[in-house]
Protein backbone atom coordinates (compact mmCIF):
# COMPACT_ATOMS: atom_id res chain seq x y z
CA UNK A 1 0.00 0.00 0.00
CA UNK A 2 1.22 3.51 -0.76
CA UNK A 3 -0.09 6.97 0.07
CA UNK A 4 -0.72 9.39 -2.78
CA UNK A 5 -0.54 13.14 -2.08
CA UNK A 6 -3.02 15.71 -3.33
CA UNK A 7 -1.81 17.95 -6.18
CA UNK A 8 -3.70 20.86 -7.69
CA UNK A 9 -6.78 20.15 -9.81
CA UNK A 10 -7.16 21.07 -13.49
CA UNK A 11 -10.20 20.34 -15.64
CA UNK A 12 -10.03 19.08 -19.20
CA UNK A 13 -13.22 18.84 -21.22
CA UNK A 14 -13.15 16.28 -24.04
CA UNK A 15 -15.65 15.92 -26.84
CA UNK A 16 -18.14 13.28 -25.71
CA UNK A 17 -20.09 10.97 -27.98
CA UNK A 18 -23.29 9.96 -26.17
CA UNK A 19 -24.86 6.77 -27.52
CA UNK A 20 -27.67 4.36 -26.78
CA UNK A 21 -26.21 0.85 -26.91
CA UNK A 22 -28.25 -2.34 -26.51
CA UNK A 23 -26.41 -4.78 -24.26
CA UNK A 24 -27.70 -7.88 -22.50
CA UNK A 25 -31.32 -6.95 -23.14
CA UNK A 26 -31.16 -3.34 -21.89
CA UNK A 27 -30.34 -0.01 -23.49
CA UNK A 28 -27.36 1.65 -21.87
CA UNK A 29 -26.63 5.34 -22.12
CA UNK A 30 -22.90 5.45 -22.87
CA UNK A 31 -20.38 8.29 -23.03
CA UNK A 32 -17.44 7.54 -25.35
CA UNK A 33 -14.35 9.62 -26.02
CA UNK A 34 -10.80 9.16 -27.29
CA UNK A 35 -9.05 6.52 -29.35
CA UNK A 36 -6.78 3.63 -28.48
CA UNK A 37 -7.01 0.62 -26.15
CA UNK A 38 -10.43 0.53 -24.47
CA UNK A 39 -11.00 1.59 -20.87
CA UNK A 40 -14.41 0.80 -19.38
CA UNK A 41 -15.54 2.90 -16.40
CA UNK A 42 -18.26 1.60 -14.05
CA UNK A 43 -19.73 4.10 -11.59
CA UNK A 44 -21.66 3.55 -8.35
CA UNK A 45 -24.38 5.20 -6.22
CA UNK A 46 -25.55 7.96 -6.42
CA UNK A 47 -23.69 8.62 -9.65
CA UNK A 48 -23.96 8.43 -13.43
CA UNK A 49 -21.27 8.40 -16.11
CA UNK A 50 -20.62 12.02 -15.13
CA UNK A 51 -18.72 10.74 -12.11
CA UNK A 52 -15.76 10.42 -14.50
CA UNK A 53 -16.02 13.97 -15.92
CA UNK A 54 -12.61 15.12 -14.69
CA UNK A 55 -10.68 12.04 -15.78
CA UNK A 56 -12.24 11.43 -19.19
CA UNK A 57 -10.09 13.94 -21.05
CA UNK A 58 -6.70 12.88 -19.68
CA UNK A 59 -7.51 9.18 -20.16
CA UNK A 60 -8.78 9.82 -23.69
CA UNK A 61 -5.35 11.10 -24.72
CA UNK A 62 -4.24 7.47 -25.10
CA UNK A 63 -7.40 5.38 -24.75
CA UNK A 64 -10.91 4.89 -26.03
CA UNK A 65 -12.84 5.64 -22.84
CA UNK A 66 -16.27 4.04 -22.42
CA UNK A 67 -18.42 5.26 -19.52
CA UNK A 68 -21.97 3.87 -19.33
CA UNK A 69 -24.81 4.69 -17.01
CA UNK A 70 -25.30 1.35 -15.27
CA UNK A 71 -28.52 -0.62 -15.71
CA UNK A 72 -31.46 1.28 -14.23
CA UNK A 73 -29.44 4.41 -13.47
CA UNK A 74 -29.09 7.73 -15.26
CA UNK A 75 -30.51 7.51 -18.77
CA UNK A 76 -30.16 3.73 -19.09
CA UNK A 77 -33.12 1.35 -19.15
CA UNK A 78 -35.03 1.12 -15.87
CA UNK A 79 -35.00 -2.66 -15.91
CA UNK A 80 -37.34 -4.69 -13.70
CA UNK A 81 -34.46 -6.87 -12.47
CA UNK A 82 -30.83 -7.76 -13.06
CA UNK A 83 -29.17 -5.61 -10.40
CA UNK A 84 -26.91 -8.36 -9.08
CA UNK A 85 -23.19 -8.13 -9.80
CA UNK A 86 -23.24 -11.12 -12.15
CA UNK A 87 -25.84 -9.60 -14.45
CA UNK A 88 -24.07 -6.24 -14.35
CA UNK A 89 -20.84 -7.99 -15.36
CA UNK A 90 -22.74 -9.54 -18.27
CA UNK A 91 -24.01 -6.06 -19.19
CA UNK A 92 -20.41 -4.79 -19.29
CA UNK A 93 -19.24 -7.73 -21.38
CA UNK A 94 -22.10 -7.28 -23.84
CA UNK A 95 -21.41 -3.55 -24.05
CA UNK A 96 -17.77 -4.12 -24.98
CA UNK A 97 -18.84 -6.67 -27.57
CA UNK A 98 -21.42 -4.29 -29.05
CA UNK A 99 -18.74 -1.63 -29.38
CA UNK A 100 -16.36 -4.03 -31.10
CA UNK A 101 -13.85 -4.24 -28.26
CA UNK A 102 -12.05 -7.54 -27.67
CA UNK A 103 -9.92 -6.26 -24.79
CA UNK A 104 -10.38 -3.55 -22.18
CA UNK A 105 -9.05 -2.22 -18.93
CA UNK A 106 -11.97 -2.13 -16.49
CA UNK A 107 -12.28 0.42 -13.69
CA UNK A 108 -15.03 0.15 -11.09
CA UNK A 109 -15.92 2.18 -8.01
CA UNK A 110 -18.56 1.58 -5.34
CA UNK A 111 -21.37 -0.50 -6.92
CA UNK A 112 -19.28 -0.78 -10.08
CA UNK A 113 -16.55 -2.74 -8.28
CA UNK A 114 -18.23 -6.16 -7.84
CA UNK A 115 -19.25 -6.44 -11.52
CA UNK A 116 -15.79 -5.28 -12.59
CA UNK A 117 -14.26 -7.96 -10.37
CA UNK A 118 -16.57 -10.69 -11.65
CA UNK A 119 -15.92 -9.74 -15.27
CA UNK A 120 -12.17 -10.02 -14.68
CA UNK A 121 -12.60 -13.37 -12.94
CA UNK A 122 -14.86 -14.77 -15.66
CA UNK A 123 -13.13 -13.26 -18.71
CA UNK A 124 -9.41 -12.73 -18.07
CA UNK A 125 -9.01 -12.91 -21.84
CA UNK A 126 -11.21 -9.80 -22.16
CA UNK A 127 -10.10 -7.75 -19.15
CA UNK A 128 -6.59 -6.46 -19.77
CA UNK A 129 -6.22 -4.71 -16.42
CA UNK A 130 -8.52 -4.15 -13.45
CA UNK A 131 -8.85 -1.15 -11.13
CA UNK A 132 -11.29 -1.26 -8.22
CA UNK A 133 -12.05 1.48 -5.71
CA UNK A 134 -13.95 2.23 -2.53
CA UNK A 135 -16.13 -0.85 -2.24
CA UNK A 136 -16.26 -4.25 -0.62
CA UNK A 137 -16.50 -7.59 -2.37
CA UNK A 138 -19.37 -9.34 -0.64
CA UNK A 139 -18.37 -11.14 2.52
CA UNK A 140 -14.84 -12.07 1.49
CA UNK A 141 -12.36 -12.04 4.40
CA UNK A 142 -10.28 -8.93 4.91
CA UNK A 143 -12.88 -6.26 5.67
CA UNK A 144 -13.51 -7.19 9.30
CA UNK A 145 -11.99 -3.95 10.59
CA UNK A 146 -14.11 -1.79 8.33
CA UNK A 147 -17.25 -3.72 9.31
CA UNK A 148 -16.49 -3.90 13.03
CA UNK A 149 -19.34 -1.50 13.78
CA UNK A 150 -21.67 -3.03 11.21
CA UNK A 151 -22.41 -2.10 7.63
CA UNK A 152 -23.09 1.60 6.84
CA UNK A 153 -26.57 2.62 8.01
CA UNK A 154 -28.03 3.19 4.55
CA UNK A 155 -27.43 -0.42 3.47
CA UNK A 156 -30.23 -1.63 5.72
CA UNK A 157 -32.51 1.29 4.87
CA UNK A 158 -32.10 0.75 1.13
CA UNK A 159 -32.51 -3.01 1.38
CA UNK A 160 -36.08 -3.07 2.72
CA UNK A 161 -38.34 -3.50 -0.34
CA UNK A 162 -40.34 -0.35 -1.06
CA UNK A 163 -39.36 1.56 2.08
CA UNK A 164 -36.67 4.00 1.01
CA UNK A 165 -38.36 5.12 -2.20
CA UNK A 166 -41.62 5.73 -0.30
CA UNK A 167 -39.89 7.81 2.36
CA UNK A 168 -37.61 9.76 0.04
CA UNK A 169 -39.82 10.64 -2.94
CA UNK A 170 -40.07 14.41 -2.90
CA UNK A 171 -36.91 14.78 -0.83
CA UNK A 172 -34.37 13.35 -3.25
CA UNK A 173 -32.16 16.45 -3.44
CA UNK A 174 -31.56 16.60 0.30
CA UNK A 175 -30.80 12.90 0.44
CA UNK A 176 -28.43 12.83 -2.54
CA UNK A 177 -26.67 15.95 -1.25
CA UNK A 178 -25.81 14.11 1.95
CA UNK A 179 -23.94 11.43 -0.01
CA UNK A 180 -22.22 13.96 -2.26
CA UNK A 181 -21.08 16.09 0.68
CA UNK A 182 -19.98 13.09 2.70
CA UNK A 183 -18.18 11.64 -0.32
CA UNK A 184 -16.10 14.81 -0.72
CA UNK A 185 -15.36 15.34 2.99
CA UNK A 186 -17.82 18.22 3.13
CA UNK A 187 -16.62 20.08 0.04
CA UNK A 188 -19.50 19.13 -2.26
CA UNK A 189 -19.47 19.03 -6.05
CA UNK A 190 -19.63 21.65 -8.77
CA UNK A 191 -23.26 22.71 -9.30
CA UNK A 192 -23.60 21.22 -12.80
CA UNK A 193 -22.41 17.79 -11.64
CA UNK A 194 -24.44 17.90 -8.44
CA UNK A 195 -27.58 18.89 -10.35
CA UNK A 196 -27.07 16.08 -12.89
CA UNK A 197 -26.82 13.49 -10.10
CA UNK A 198 -29.88 14.83 -8.27
CA UNK A 199 -31.91 14.81 -11.49
CA UNK A 200 -30.85 11.24 -12.25
CA UNK A 201 -32.10 10.01 -8.88
CA UNK A 202 -35.33 12.01 -8.69
CA UNK A 203 -38.64 10.15 -8.84
CA UNK A 204 -39.87 6.90 -7.38
CA UNK A 205 -38.85 4.81 -10.41
CA UNK A 206 -35.29 6.13 -10.34
CA UNK A 207 -34.99 5.53 -6.61
CA UNK A 208 -36.43 2.03 -6.92
CA UNK A 209 -33.78 1.05 -9.46
CA UNK A 210 -31.01 2.54 -7.33
CA UNK A 211 -32.11 0.67 -4.22
CA UNK A 212 -32.47 -2.54 -6.22
CA UNK A 213 -28.66 -2.70 -6.19
CA UNK A 214 -28.77 -2.99 -2.40
CA UNK A 215 -31.62 -5.51 -2.46
CA UNK A 216 -29.50 -7.68 -4.76
CA UNK A 217 -26.48 -7.62 -2.44
CA UNK A 218 -27.05 -11.15 -1.03
CA UNK A 219 -27.09 -12.54 -4.57
CA UNK A 220 -24.03 -10.50 -5.52
CA UNK A 221 -22.19 -11.72 -2.42
CA UNK A 222 -22.88 -15.35 -3.36
CA UNK A 223 -21.62 -14.71 -6.89
CA UNK A 224 -18.42 -13.12 -5.57
CA UNK A 225 -17.87 -15.99 -3.15
CA UNK A 226 -18.46 -18.60 -5.85
CA UNK A 227 -15.91 -16.90 -8.09
CA UNK A 228 -13.37 -16.69 -5.27
CA UNK A 229 -13.89 -20.36 -4.41
CA UNK A 230 -13.28 -21.62 -7.94
CA UNK A 231 -10.59 -19.45 -9.54
CA UNK A 232 -7.91 -16.83 -8.99
CA UNK A 233 -7.73 -13.23 -10.13
CA UNK A 234 -4.99 -13.44 -12.73
CA UNK A 235 -5.18 -10.03 -14.43
CA UNK A 236 -2.97 -7.18 -13.13
CA UNK A 237 -5.09 -5.39 -10.53
CA UNK A 238 -4.94 -2.14 -8.61
CA UNK A 239 -7.06 -1.44 -5.51
CA UNK A 240 -7.48 2.22 -4.55
CA UNK A 241 -8.89 3.33 -1.24
CA UNK A 242 -9.83 6.63 0.35
CA UNK A 243 -12.32 7.50 3.10
CA UNK A 244 -14.08 5.48 4.37
CA UNK A 245 -13.12 2.10 2.84
CA UNK A 246 -9.36 2.55 3.05
CA UNK A 247 -7.41 -0.70 2.68
CA UNK A 248 -10.34 -3.09 3.23
CA UNK A 249 -10.81 -3.87 -0.48
CA UNK A 250 -7.09 -4.47 -0.98
CA UNK A 251 -7.11 -6.85 1.99
CA UNK A 252 -10.03 -8.79 0.49
CA UNK A 253 -8.22 -9.13 -2.82
CA UNK A 254 -4.77 -9.98 -1.50
CA UNK A 255 -5.35 -13.76 -1.06
CA UNK A 256 -7.02 -14.06 -4.49
CA UNK A 257 -4.83 -11.96 -6.76
CA UNK A 258 -1.68 -12.99 -8.60
CA UNK A 259 -0.66 -9.40 -9.38
CA UNK A 260 -2.05 -6.76 -7.01
CA UNK A 261 -0.95 -3.27 -6.00
CA UNK A 262 -2.79 -1.15 -3.44
CA UNK A 263 -2.87 2.60 -2.89
CA UNK A 264 -4.55 5.05 -0.53
CA UNK A 265 -5.28 8.59 -1.75
CA UNK A 266 -4.87 10.88 1.22
CA UNK A 267 -7.34 13.59 2.21
CA UNK A 268 -9.88 12.08 -0.16
CA UNK A 269 -13.52 11.13 0.20
CA UNK A 270 -15.41 8.24 -1.30
CA UNK A 271 -16.10 10.01 -4.62
CA UNK A 272 -12.47 9.79 -5.74
CA UNK A 273 -12.82 10.72 -9.45
CA UNK A 274 -14.49 14.05 -8.63
CA UNK A 275 -12.88 14.81 -5.27
CA UNK A 276 -9.24 14.06 -6.14
CA UNK A 277 -9.00 13.49 -9.91
CA UNK A 278 -5.34 14.48 -10.24
CA UNK A 279 -3.86 11.95 -7.81
CA UNK A 280 -6.22 9.34 -9.25
CA UNK A 281 -4.90 10.05 -12.73
CA UNK A 282 -1.37 9.84 -11.34
CA UNK A 283 -2.13 6.23 -10.47
CA UNK A 284 -4.27 5.28 -13.47
CA UNK A 285 -2.13 6.56 -16.33
CA UNK A 286 1.02 4.50 -15.67
CA UNK A 287 -0.97 1.45 -14.62
CA UNK A 288 -3.14 1.43 -17.74
CA UNK A 289 -0.19 1.89 -20.10
CA UNK A 290 2.25 -0.50 -18.39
Amino acid sequence: MSLVPRPAVSHQWPEIDLRRVTANGVELNVAITGEGPAVLLLHGFPHTWRLWTDVLGPLAERHRVIAPDLRGLGASTRAADGYDAGTLAADAEALLNALGETSAAVIGIDAGTPPAFLLAMRRPDLVRRLVVMESLLGRLPGAEGFLAGGAPWWFGFHSVPGLAETVLTGHEAQYIDWFLDSGTLGQGLRPEIRDAFVSAYTGRAALHCAFSYYRALPTSARQVQDAADTRRLTVPTMAIGAHPVGTALEQQLRPLADDLVGHIIEDCGHIIPLHRPEPLLGLLKPFLTA
